[in-house]
């Protein structure tokens, strides 16, 4: 069934030509990806066809009664509203069943309660509340519930966004760069959340695993025209290799028939044969087929690097805590030259606080970080970018340098570096303001490298870098003479980079684990398993067993009834804590059965995490709501 219908879209920026006569359809269920480089309409495709922009042609058809949620990367909330209110915010149905439901209990109406009870249950608003509750849990917005949101970070308000569109449960959900942002465990729930057959995605990301697992439809934009490939990112990379080598092979053909027909239009007589014509006609498709280029731009990467002598950077007994809360105790190591380190954990545990302490930026409440004398730091950071938007981008890359040694003994211009870094003559001159995220990004990178570090710190660099950079950067690193201390939330870009991990396990505990992600992981969700299994050989009482002790109710706290709802939700709990008690039982035996296929034993091994956190959380709900029954 089809949802939606792109017909002939077109979109200039001044005179650059960035949507050319696009048009693509997306059915139901379908997983569709739009893949590029950065600044080439990815995210002006997704405007227009979510309303938020004009396109010069064309149309946006949505089949009759669609419903679209819309990710963009700029998601504005009031300041001054909390959290769960702008959650429960907005016109889907279960949302104005819930607070007319909470209007006629604020009203003691019992008549109004009754005829509101009856909508809740029309638009499944309990549904509702359990699933944006529980999508928020995964998120790491359960805490936040309370707080304003002029207190929350960035990513935070970017998890909320993602949160409120994924809980509307729309037909269609589109998604801009939903990864960004998230911890490892947030992108895995995210792709098996999005891998449920009966939803609807057209997203852009440049997370190579997500794509893989996630998407069935790649639409590549290039050159403001589109190419569609129905498979995953792994499918779509080997398929336009193939389409680039033909083209190259037809290119080279048409140019070799080039040649030839010209030298034969040259022979001729003005006054041609009749039977001549249609070779005349021919030559200028032929001419344009010859003429046609294979570009195929790279960021080049080249940049000299500082000799590094024997010391490098050495922590000794470092420990750092903010307040009440530790990020790291007692930490020793000594970076080696030329190693490759990652630094990975949830959002909140210490990763950028440790890049600050490593850099210097930081100093730590014990222990000393000596840096040796000629290590020559790169720092690139996520936050606060330090580019001037009145500036244009050749007068940023010249503030630091006419020339730039390259490896080698070659210099480049400052001119020629940019255009190695994909920012050709007309782009050198747009002003910083008018670059998109990605390019910002990019540029930013350029500065970095440019001042020959030999030592680099990159926190989350691959956060809006296009597919081509990433791939290039990789490449770059893993040649690099140099250290590098990574914190990335990128799975496929700290596989091909790193040699070992740092991992923040909470409690301000820091592993030095020697492998990459995927090992990491792997190792990681054998250990919780033999916790499992220790923990069910140990002893297990039932939960009801252990909820039946029920805690003596304190004299201080004013005692009150059940509410309407909360009498409805006591009434089902105990069944969900059932039922989840069984679903616990059989996913822990099915562990042992799929213990020799790997992607198998992920999925059960994370659906156990998410029903024991389930089981957890309806226990203690169902200990506070007996205590108010009585």
């Amino acid at each position: 069934m089809n949802y939606l219908s792109i017909e002939n879209i077109t979109k200039h920026y001044g005179e650059r030509l960035i949507l050319n006569n696009i048009g693509f359809g997306l059915e139901r269920g379908q997983k569709m990806a739009l893949v590029a480089r950065n600044g080439t309409g990815k995210s002006t495709l997704l405007r227009i066809i979510a309303g938020d922009d004009q396109a010069e042609t064309g149309n946006v058809v949505f089949r009759n009664g669609i419903n679209v949620g819309f990710l963009n990367q700029d998601e504005n909330f009031p300041e001054d509203q909390v959290v769960e209110k702008v959650l429960f915010s907005g016109n889907h149905p279960a949302i104005i069943a819930m607070k007319a439901y909470q209007d006629a209990l604020d009203a003691e109406d019992d008549a109004k309660v009754q005829e509101a009870f009856d909508r809740m249950e029309e638009t499944n608003a309990w549904e509702y509340e359990t699933k944006a509750k529980q999508i928020a849990f995964h998120l790491k917005l359960g805490d936040l519930m309370s707080q304003q949101i002029k207190t929350l970070s960035g990513g935070q308000k970017k998890r909320l966004a993602l949160a409120k569109v994924l809980a509307d449960d729309p037909d269609i959900l589109m998604l801009d760069e939903p990864t960004n942002h998230l911890d490892m465990d947030m992108i895995e729930w995210l792709e098996q959340y999005l891998s449920q057959p009966h939803l609807t995605v057209l997203m852009v990301t440049h997370d190579r695993y997500f794509l893989d697992r996630v998407c069935n439809q790649i639409i590549e934009l290039e050159d403001g025209e589109i190419s569609a490939y129905s498979g995953n990112y792994s499918y779509f990379t080997e398929k336009k290799a193939e389409r680039m080598a033909s083209l190259a092979s037809s290119t080279l053909k048409a140019k070799n028939l080039y040649k030839r027909e010209l030298e034969w239009i040259r022979r001729q007589p003005k006054a041609r044969s009749t039977k001549a014509k249609y070779r005349v006609d021919a030559f200028d498709a032929v001419k344009a087929k010859a003429s046609k280029r294979i570009v195929d731009e790279k960021v080049q990467l080249d940049v000299k690097t500082t000799r590094m002598g024997t010391k490098t950077i050495e922590l000794h007994n470092v420990s750092k805590s903010f307040g009440d809360q530790d990020f790291i105790k007692g930490f020793n190591y000594l970076f080696k030259r030329k190693e490759k380190v990652g630094v990975i954990g949830k959002n909140g545990t210490g990763k950028s606080t440790f890049l600050n302490l490593v850099s210097g930026e930081l100093k730590p409440d014990t222990g000393k970080v000596v840096q040796g004398e000629t290590v020559e730091l790169g720092y690139y950071k996520q936050q606060n970018i330090q580019l001037r938007d009145d500036q244009r981008v050749i007068e940023a890359v010249k503030d630091i340098a006419e020339v730039i040694p390259l490896a080698g003994g070659k210099k480049l211009t400052a001119s020629q570096m940019c255009e190695r870094f994909l920012f050709d003559g007309q782009k050198q001159y747009q002003y910083i303001s008018t670059l998109s995220g990605g390019e910002k990004k990019r540029l930013y990178l350029l500065i970095v490298l440019m001042r020959n570090p030999n030592f680099l710190i990159l926190d989350e660099p691959t956060n809006d870098l296009d597919i081509p950079t990433l791939v290039i950067l990789e490449d770059f690193l893993a040649e690099f003479d140099g250290c590098v201390l990574i914190v990335s939330h990128d799975r496929f870009f700290l596989d091909k980079v790193v040699d070992h991990l740092f991992a923040f396990e909470g409690n301000a505990e820091l592993k030095d684990f020697p492998g990459n992600y995927t090992q990491y992981r792997d190792w990681s969700k054998e250990r919780d398993k033999q916790e499992v299994k220790e923990q069910k050989q140990q002893a297990t009482p039932e939960v009801k067993e252990a909820v039946k002790e029920k805690p003596v109710q304190k004299e201080s706290e004013p005692s009150r009834k059940l509410t309407f709802k909360e009498k409805f939700e006591f009434e089902q709990i105990e069944g969900l804590i059932e039922e989840l008690e069984t679903e616990k039982e059989e996913l822990i035996q099915k562990l042992s059965e799929v213990a020799n296929d790997h992607e198998e034993m992920m999925k059960v091994s994370s659906r156990l995490t998410e029903v024991v956190e389930q089981l957890d959380a309806k226990t203690e709900r169902w200990v506070e709501l007996s205590e108010l029954a009585g």
